[in-house]
């Protein structure tokens, strides 16, 4: 099968992007398409979760839209956040982002670098006995809580970030050859908008393991995986796979 047209559900990258050097080799058209949008929690959806959010000594952030939603919900609420909470997210771009509503200080403030599992690692001993609050988005709440009950680290969770599926009902997928998708969040929106899509020669290409199974579980066959040790990204697993094509050919 020959591969003309890709399609990535995101949106399309500012400035230098991994993807142009792949329309450059491979002579690809590459159409970027999001298949859902997040947004913060209105205050009633918090409160309908009923956590008290005072009742937790450290809080957990996944996201910078999970802090903005955060610091709205608890203005809203009139909830006064103590200068003795501890704040550990999941990168230090978002840590530093904290910066927009508290001072950042180092010894309240912990990071890992770029997953869960980094930033459960930077809890440690020394904060083991906090009260964690995970400020999580919806599509994230079992993979994050299933890591904190796994190290036996006390905590509750409340959705601060909503996935909303966009309407792609005008997409035809049969223009397509490869379809990469990035998050659970993605094949929920496909099911939704394709109730009886059938996937044929399409090609699904998967970033994350999460992705990954959300997209087998819905019964897809997925022949593209990231990140992986030769392909730490999508651009790079797309072009291993081209390549891989190009020599059965």
């Amino acid at each position: 099968m020959e591969i003309k047209r890709v399609l990535i559900s995101q949106p399309e990258p500012t400035g230098a992007s991994p993807y142009a050097d792949l329309t450059a080799k491979w002579g690809l058209t590459i159409d970027f398409r999001p298949f859902f949008r997040v947004e913060g929690v209105s205050v009633r959806d918090f409160v309908s979760q009923r956590v008290a959010i005072l009742d937790y000594t450290a809080i957990v952030f996944t996201s910078r839209l999970a802090i903005d939603s955060f610091f709205h919900i608890c203005e809203q609420t009139r909830v006064t956040v103590p200068e003795t909470m501890k704040y550990f997210c999941q990168s230090e771009a978002i840590a530093v982002y904290l910066q927009k509503y508290i001072v950042y200080r180092k010894r309240k403030i912990f990071f890992g670098t770029g997953t869960v599992a980094s930033m459960v690692q930077s809890i440690g001993a020394k904060h083991k006995n906090e009260n964690f609050l995970i400020a999580c988005t919806d599509s994230l709440k079992p993979d994050v809580h299933k890591l904190f009950t796994k190290e036996k680290l006390k905590h509750g969770s409340a959705v601060f970030v909503r996935t909303i599926s966009n309407d792609i009902h005008d997409l035809d997928l049969r223009n397509y050859q490869i379809a990469a998708f990035y998050s659970p969040a993605d094949v929920k929106s496909l099911q939704e908008a394709f109730p009886e899509f059938k996937q044929e020669d399409l090609v699904f290409a998967t970033y994350g393991p999460s992705t990954a199974r959300s997209a087998e579980a819905a019964g897809l066959k997925v022949d593209i995986k990231a990140p992986a040790p030769n392909a730490p990204s999508i651009a790079e697993a797309l072009s291993n796979y081209l390549e891989a094509s190009r020599t059965k050919e």
